[in-house]
């Protein structure tokens, strides 16, 4: 068959297609975007970039059916290309933004993607917040008081802190993804919310106090070593110096911290900017350092020291290091000399230490190769005041010590010990997680952190022990112990050793502490709003509002205000022991957070960081809690108890978050290691407590019936053992998940409101009494199990409609004596007190009439210790008959119970033998044939649902095809049949099942006349109304002898007690706030259960309150310790 075609170029069936696409794409336009979001069988399609086409339509169709077999999960559980899609185009989360836990379904903003490396993301930021003011400012004198050997060891234990903390760090921080947020984010991951809440607001004060330190640290280079006339506050008096000089650091600390918090404020771009500029000047002064160390082996610079005796002078007050000079062959006296003598003239009266001692000047730093080294080895602690001396210079001792305070010696400010100088000195090897805390901005995390971290403290270990030897080998003893310089004309002594400058450590040192201020008081605010936002720490979530652009106003004032705090202590050497407890115990919580990881085994836990164990975590946590306690006992006491208390509160307050965290795995180990180890057996009689199992009803909505059960769980328990509330959804499970779900949480919430400790737990049975049955056999595990059944009494057993009707109660209670637990009834339970409730009087009554294994006696003593019924007494009454003494009764029950320790009254009731009331005769009466009704009437509607149902299936096999019946009298016949039908059964059929049996008889009568065939009915109406008749009166025979029948003296009895005892409780228990009674055990014959219900209602009736209680047949009280 030919075909004709036409070639067309390419370009041309392009611009064709195109062309006919467009004109019909203002028809398309509206229906594109349902096209894109998927076709009607509710398939998501993704929204192809090509012009669509049939031909594409079509190749649309085949790829949504690739997947066809799965197409229902795809809202929860995605195609792997998009989930890999959306993993690749992750972006960790900036600092002091919501985490990316809770932020997964709102849309973020598209960030460049992160290219820092290892040595610019994670090495030179970690040096920058290592090296700080502690080295320029403090490490000199620290050498020179502790000795090279103590310093020495002082750097290596804080330095292995750091280093150890930092491997364990490296382990948690390449276990997967770590959002800014640094150490905060990897403790409360690993150790849960209260432990993170805890340390992460410790490791905030840290920071903040740091901020203090570091700006503490600017003024003093400022005023001491830069401008020491910019002071405001002056020494008026000899030994003011120290007061005016604190003065002087509030004042400009005040004005600083308001600056820096300003400049915070306005742009931190500027600060991070400036970052790299303060870097370059801690590094600068390094150099320098080492520069003039090496200067000093050849060339040592001239800084001469002036020495009376034995003792360092301060060259502040005076010029030349003399007692008189030689000028124009005439001797003078100089400043020295005035300052000692109390006028210039050589005849003068000196101090008698003057007179009797040279002065001598030396060089203080006489170099790397003096040898100077051997004299700085050991330590020279002092008391505070006392003078810096050389220790092998000569010296003559006064004849009597005059008052030094006035004179130019040195002097030392505090005193000096081995642990407050760790304390001083710990804060210098803080600043590890600098790395860590910019892990969103690093091109490979979990490669630059570790790497970068262990990298920074090994660089900085080394310039502190270095710098701890080149100082005791270069500069002289009186020098290094000299802490502002004074020997030296107030130079900074670190300075005195660098080249080519003093100026130049003194210059960079000030500007290294300016931006450690500045880089404290922009990450402390924002590690504050992180833990706001997380919701854990509820008193602090206003912190986590700011700026539109996410900055921490709020926080930043917080931050500034808690920085004014440390200032306000204006002592450097005040503040950073302070700062060291913080550090330290966030320290030490990561380290157990690796430790308790590693040692867990979770399946989680894979780290990329492949050298660490847990034995190097736990050393790290051990020697962190080591140094809290040397340097400083009551400060780590402190900084724990503060901790403590946040960790209290967020259990108590707090939002619950589940992290999948460590300490709940450490708990499930522990509870799955004390469930092995309980036996699964009855425990001791000494230890048995009531371990609960409440039963609860829920209605139509899935709420709790009786919330005033669980009120009386907490009562009775207090928060102490085991407590499973339990409850029966009637259906099939694939049916009511929903539903399950919705009824835990509502039972859940109210645990919750009524403080109820427990489980919770929904069981979904085709039948309620088998619900019931599953939950008393096997709720608990192993050796947990619940031995006391709680229960509300059915108050509607009467009606036969209600799902939780006699038979259900009556069986439940036969299944918990089976099963050897002991049964609680609460009845009236919507009387019972609520837990704000309090009884300010009244009593328990506790009716013991048959032993019970103790349980009556327990009870009442496990109430009296809730706030509710507290202030109840307790009374006990037992019933006498009429051969017991009750005399001798009542001492023995009196001796029983002082014996157990329990304070109760005791009253012993006589019940005399008599006859047999008429009202106790006719009550029974009414009983039994009450009784007898409902079986009449149950059997005569299982009767009528029989013949139903044989009618049924009778005329459905009866039904024959015919020619000579005409539809119309077909179709009145069965009309006839079903209305009559109708009309008889609807007064005893309600069962649903009737109706659909009756459904498709009427159906096929309905069918058969609309059908063409003709049919013929086998059964008539006149049949049919002979059987009704027939059955109506075997009826009317059975309910009269229902009124001629006479009760069952068995029975008769049984209502006697009831009501006798009834009687007895109500004369002296009426006014009771609770009465406990033993409850009778159902009759061994099954046919007896609705009279066993009228006997328990009869002997509670007229009571408020009432708690029948069942034990379990063992005893659970003894005499015993």
């Amino acid at each position: 068959m030919p075909t004709s075609f036409t070639v067309v170029p390419v370009e041309a069936q392009g611009e064709e297609r195109g062309s006919a696409e467009r004109d019909g794409q203002r028809q398309e336009e509206e229906e594109s975007g349902e096209r894109e979001r998927g076709s009607g069988d509710g398939i998501a399609r993704e929204s192809s970039p090509f012009i669509s086409s049939a031909e594409m339509d079509r190749g649309n169709v085949y790829e949504g059916k690739n997947m066809a077999l799965f197409e229902e999960e795809m809202d929860s559980n995605p195609m792997v290309s998009s989930l890999l899609n959306k993993l690749a185009n992750y972006t960790n989360l900036t600092q002091g933004v919501v985490e990316h836990e809770a932020d997964e379904d709102s849309k973020r903003k598209e960030v460049k993607v992160p290219r820092m490396g290892t040595f610019i993301g994670v090495y030179l930021p970690c040096l920058q917040n290592i090296l700080g003011v502690i080295l320029f400012l403090r490490l000199t004198w620290i050498v020179g008081t502790a000795g090279v050997l103590e310093s020495f060891i002082i750097v290596f234990m804080c330095c292995a802190c750091t280093m150890l903390t930092a491997i364990s760090m490296s382990a948690i921080a390449t276990n997967g993804v770590v959002p800014a947020g640094g150490s905060y984010y990897m403790i409360s991951r690993s150790l849960g919310p209260e432990f993170g809440g805890a340390v992460g607001l410790c490791f905030y004060l840290g920071t903040t106090f740091a901020g203090a330190m570091y700006i503490l640290g600017t003024i003093e280079i400022l005023l001491t070593y830069i401008s020491p006339s910019a002071a405001i506050f002056k020494a008026e008096e000899v030994g003011e110096e120290t007061e005016a000089m604190l003065n002087n650091m509030r004042v400009y600390g005040t004005c600083i911290i308001i600056l820096m918090a300003i400049v915070v404020f306005v742009g931190v771009k500027y600060v991070n900017k400036l970052a790299l500029v303060f870097l370059a000047c801690v590094i600068l002064s390094i150099i320098a350092i080492y520069a003039g160390v090496i200067k000093t082996a050849f060339d040592p610079p001239d800084f001469p020291i002036c020495l009376l005796g034995n003792r360092t002078l301060s060259k502040r007050s005076f010029d030349v290091c003399a007692k008189f000079t030689e000028s124009n062959n005439e001797t003078q006296t100089t400043t020295l000399w005035q300052l000692f003598c109390d006028s210039p003239l050589l005849n003068a009266t000196c101090d008698d230490y003057f007179s009797l001692n040279n002065v001598t000047e030396i060089q203080g730093i006489p170099g790397i190769m003096s040898g100077v080294l051997i004299d700085n080895l050991w330590s020279t602690y002092s008391e505070k005041g006392s003078i810096v001396e050389k220790k092998d210079q000569p010296s003559i001792p006064g004849s009597e010590e005059t008052k030094m305070s006035g004179l130019p010696y040195v002097f030392t400010d505090i005193m000096t010990y081995f642990t407050m100088l760790v304390g001083i000195y710990f804060p210098s090897v803080t600043g590890i997680m600098a790395g860590s805390n910019r892990s969103g901005d690093l091109k490979d995390a979990q490669k630059s952190i570790p790497t970068g971290t262990i990298l920074a403290i090994s660089t900085t270990s080394f310039i502190y022990l270095s710098c701890i030897v080149l100082f005791g080998a270069c500069i002289e003893g009186v020098i290094l112990r000299d802490k502002f310089g004074e020997a030296v004309n107030g130079n900074l002594v670190v300075g005195t050793l660098a080249w080519p400058s003093p100026w130049v450590i003194v210059i960079g040192s000030f500007f290294s502490t300016c931006g450690a201020g500045l880089q404290s008081l922009t990450g402390a605010p924002r590690l504050l709003q992180a833990i706001a936002r997380d919701g854990i720490v509820p008193f602090i979530q206003v912190f986590g509002h700011g700026k539109a652009n996410g900055e921490p106003t709020w926080a930043l004032l917080l931050t500034a205000g808690i920085c004014e705090i440390g200032i306000l202590i204006a002592s450097l050497d005040s503040v950073a022991p302070i700062l060291s407890m913080f550090f330290l115990m966030c320290y030490m919580f990561v380290n157990l957070a690796c430790a308790v990881q590693t040692l867990l085994r979770t399946p989680n836990w894979r780290p990329r960081f492949k050298y660490y164990h847990w034995t190097l975590s736990f050393v790290g946590m051990s020697l962190c809690l080591a140094l809290m306690f040397i340097c400083s006992w009551y400060y780590a006491l402190i900084a724990m108890l503060i901790a403590g208390c946040i960790y209290k509160y967020i259990e108590y307050r707090g939002a619950e978050k589940e992290w999948g965290d460590g300490i709940r795995g450490l708990s499930l180990n522990a509870a799955r290691y004390a469930l092995l180890r309980v036996e699964d057996g009855p425990p001791h009689t000494k230890n048995w407590r009531p371990q609960l199992l409440v039963l609860l009803n829920l209605d139509s909505e899935q709420l709790v019936k009786h919330p005033r059960l669980l009120s009386f769980t907490s009562q009775l328990k207090a928060g102490k053992g085991l407590t499973i509330v339990g409850s029966v959804l009637q259906g099939i499970y694939l049916d009511k998940c929903t539903e399950t779900q919705k009824a835990e949480e509502n039972v859940k919430s109210l645990m919750g409101a009524e403080k109820t400790k427990g489980f919770c737990q929904i069981v979904v049975s085709p039948n309620f009494r088998d619900g019931i049955s599953y939950l008393v056999q096997s709720a608990g595990l192993g050796g947990m199990k619940h031995n006391t059944v709680l229960m509300a009494w059915p108050q509607s057993w009467k009606q036969t409609e209600n799902r939780f009707s006699w038979k259900n109660f009556v069986d439940t209670v036969r299944e918990t004596t089976a099963a050897q637990q002991a049964l609680l009834v609460a009845k009236n339970i919507d009387l019972f007190p609520t837990n704000q409730e309090r009884f300010t009087e009244g009593n328990i009554d506790v009716w013991w009439i048959v032993h019970d294994g103790g349980m009556l006696m327990l009870l009442p003593f496990l109430l009296r210790q809730h706030k509710v019924w507290k202030k109840c007494k307790m009374r006990i009454f037992t019933v006498a008959q009429m051969d017991d003494n009750s005399i001798q009764m009542k001492k023995d029950l009196q001796m029983f119970l002082y014996h157990l320790r329990l304070n109760a009254e005791v009253e012993v009731v006589e019940m005399l033998e008599n006859d047999i009331s008429a009202f106790t005769y006719e009550k029974t009466l009414m009983m039994e044939q009450r009784s007898q009704m409902l079986k009449q009437m149950q059997l005569s509607k299982n009767e009528r649902e029989r013949e139903i149902q044989s009618i049924t299936d009778e005329s459905r096999g009866s039904v024959r095809r015919t020619s000579c019946s005409s539809p119309q009298s077909i179709g009145q016949d069965g009309q006839a049949l079903t209305n009559d039908y109708q009309e008889e059964e609807a007064q005893l059929i309600h069962d649903r099942n009737t109706a659909s049996h009756s459904a498709p008889m009427v159906k096929a009568s309905v069918a058969a006349a609309a059908a063409p065939e003709k049919v013929h009915m086998t059964w008539t109406k006149e049949k049919l109304v002979a059987e009704k008749h027939k059955n109506k009166d075997s009826n009317v025979s059975g309910f009269k002898d229902i009124f001629n029948m006479k009760p069952n003296q068995s029975n008769v009895r049984r209502m006697h007690t009831a009501v006798k005892l009834n009687g007895v409780v109500l004369n002296k228990s009426q006014h009771a706030q609770l009465v406990l009674l033993n409850m009778p055990g159902p009759p061994k014959n099954k046919k007896g259960d609705e009279n066993y219900m009228e006997f328990l209602e009869v002997l509670t009736e007229g009571l408020d309150r009432v708690l029948l209680v069942r034990g379990s047949g063992r005893e659970v009280i003894t005499i015993y310790s």
